[in-house]
């Protein structure tokens, strides 16, 4: 089927997911937007053809979406997708879902008693170079992976966040961690396993805001791996990089570039064809979004076709959400936070 798609929200991550619509014409079709500024709901409107309202009741009783996606102010996913859902529409949230864990459970919860399906972005598991990695971890080409280590190093100038009020804010955006590297946090985990504990700093050094930008984190898993994320979005004079890098005791993999798009090293104790594939894999990017919106918009409508897919869930949403709230709570005690996490 055709899946009736419209966007709530016309901002900045909103040209992602209306590229990623029309490039898929033969599964979707674009029907509407929903944004409460004026401005930008003309420009959507004029831009894309559709009629852009100011509700999400509007929203759904004009244009009866069979599914909605969230490109709003992050404080605003869980009850924006509630709504939603109980209107009637399957539901794609962008990241992270929640500011507060309670309501990543909430929205979670909401979802499933109106049936419908929540899919949360993590577009970057479907980079061709991340998911090349992830089938190597899967076939235990690594042996025992000893350490997990990711630098996210972007630059986030105070006039972004003077260009609208709720970024840089606890309850809309959070910082560094929540906001910028969050895609990162979900590959740690994803790639890892689940996580026993997080220990975390983070500082509000340069920019005028009420979360961080900048701040370390140390993960420890459960099957004995360690795991660092330090993050800055100070770097001079431009997005220099978003990194992976994977020890193990028979193989060393380091993805690089500004978003995961070069392969830096790919060492393994054993021979592949695998690893010729890894030589070529490397791509360029402009963007720290990558290129993987598509490919995220073609595994949900696999299932809501109810075919056989790797559409990130709510619940997958959920496991880097609580990782994300265990670090704030680990830099606000100067403690440890193990999992699962107390609600």
């Amino acid at each position: 089927m055709t899946i009736r798609t419209a966007l709530i929200g016309c901002g900045r991550i909103s040209a992602n997911h209306f590229a990623a619509i029309k490039e898929l014409a033969g599964d979707y079709s674009l029907v509407g937007g929903c944004d409460v500024d004026a401005q930008a709901a003309l420009k959507a409107s004029d831009t894309h053809g559709i009629p852009v309202v100011a509700t999400i009741a509007e929203l759904m009783a004009t244009t009866k979406p069979d599914l909605v996606a969230l490109c709003t102010p992050s404080g605003q996913h869980s009850f924006q997708g509630a709504e939603a859902a109980r209107l009637g529409a399957h539901v794609i949230s962008e990241k992270p879902m929640a500011t507060r864990y309670e309501h990543g459970v909430q929205f979670v919860k909401a979802c499933d008693e109106a049936g419908k399906r929540l899919f949360v972005v993590k577009q970057n598991r479907l980079n061709p170079t991340v998911s090349l990695l992830k089938k190597q971890i899967d076939a235990g080409r690594f042996g025992q992976i000893s350490s997990i280590a990711s630098n996210v190093f972007w630059t986030r100038p105070q006039d972004y966040y003077d260009h609208a009020k709720w970024r840089g804010t606890w309850e809309m955006d959070g910082g560094a961690f929540m906001n910028q590297a969050s895609h990162y946090v979900d590959l740690l985990t994803w790639l890892g396993g689940p996580l026993e504990s997080v220990f975390a700093y983070t500082a509000t050094l340069s920019r005028n805001i009420e979360a961080e930008d900048a701040g370390v984190l140390a993960l420890k898993f459960r099957n004995g791996a360690m795991g660092t994320l330090n993050v800055s979005m100070l770097t001079f004079p431009k997005n220099f990089e978003g990194s992976l890098t994977i020890v193990g005791e028979k193989g060393l993999v380091r993805l690089g570039g500004v978003a995961l798009n070069r392969v830096d090293a790919w060492e393994f104790s054993d021979v592949h064809a695998d690893d010729a594939v890894a030589r070529a894999s490397s791509y360029e990017t402009g963007s720290v979004y990558g290129f993987g919106h598509q490919a995220f918009y073609i595994e949900v409508a696999k299932a809501l076709n109810g075919k056989p897919n790797v559409a990130t869930t709510g619940r997958d949403g959920l496991v880097s959400l609580a990782t994300l709230v265990g670090a704030y709570r680990s830099a606000k005690t100067h403690r440890p936070v193990g999992f699962p996490l107390d609600m």
